[in-house]
């Protein structure tokens, strides 16, 4: 018995799924037309992979829009052998969903969000919420923190940022973030790019690159404009990958960390 009646009750399966049922109402939208509408969503995590997917119990699928895949992808997400095409609000879409290869999960279907493969379901929900990129976890936190601590930012050996009024950002999962007020970045020595980033937790963010000398990643820089209200605290201010810069903190000069961002910036 949990320690606590709210104690989360995650499962595994003999696939390598982790999984547990979710109490929000979840509705998944094609267009105008609803896909999902349920009430008992199942989060899965499925391994090597960062975030959870949903699956649904198929009497709160609309069943009737989905179609055998004409080019099913098996042995995607962790074994799958049954895919489906959605033929909703007169827009076909290849093998937006599936069902798991686990007993435990029989019964359950999946779907894409847009985030993961390019297609999928092209609006979800949370109660009435809108949710972006992918389901939150809910064994994850963000917390946006205004500090007083001194925080530099160096590039070359460049001062590019000096303060003392960062906000911090700890997200479960990956190091500390510094925003950082404009005033106190110098971003006259950076350019806009078009890069757009969406996440679930802080929403849409901008970004910009280095334009001095050295090789330094492109969009190391970025910032939400209208940031969702959970981490309000950051609006307006720049961040950092503390991967590809130097982090003066307090006087102390930080180890650069390794993230699934450091590959990625040397891509």
């Amino acid at each position: 018995m949990p320690l606590f009646p709210t104690e989360r009750n995650v499962r595994t399966t003999p696939e390598g799924l982790l999984w547990e049922p979710s109490e929000r109402w979840v509705r998944g939208l094609k267009g105008d037309v609803t896909v999902v509408d349920s009430r008992h969503p199942v989060l899965v995590w499925e391994p090597e992979l960062p975030v959870p997917c949903h699956a649904f119990p198929r009497e709160e699928v609309r069943t009737d829009l989905l179609r055998p895949a004409r080019n099913p992808t098996p042995g995607k997400h962790t074994g799958s052998q049954i895919f489906y095409d959605l033929e909703a609000d007169g827009e076909p879409v290849a093998n937006v969903a599936w069902t798991f290869p686990a007993a435990d999960l029989a019964g359950h279907i999946a779907f894409e969000w847009f985030w993961r493969w390019g297609s999928g379901l092209d609006h979800w929900f949370e109660e009435e919420e809108e949710i972006f990129i992918h389901p939150r976890d809910p064994h994850k936190r963000v917390d946006a923190m205004p500090s007083s601590r001194h925080v530099q930012v160096e590039i070359g050996g460049t001062v590019v940022a000096d303060t003392h009024r960062p906000v911090l950002l700890f997200e479960t999962g990956l190091p500390t973030r510094y925003y950082i007020p404009r005033e106190d970045v110098r971003l006259d020595l950076f350019e806009p790019t078009d890069h757009r980033t969406g996440c679930p937790y802080k929403g849409t963010a901008r970004y910009w690159s280095w334009s001095g000398e050295g090789e330094v990643p492109r969009n190391i820089v970025w910032s939400y404009a209208e940031p969702l209200a959970a981490v309000a605290p950051v609006q307006g201010l720049v961040a950092f990958y503390n991967e590809a810069v130097e982090i003066v903190l307090d006087g102390e000069r930080l180890e650069r960390p390794v993230t699934p961002f450091t590959a990625m910036l040397k891509s």
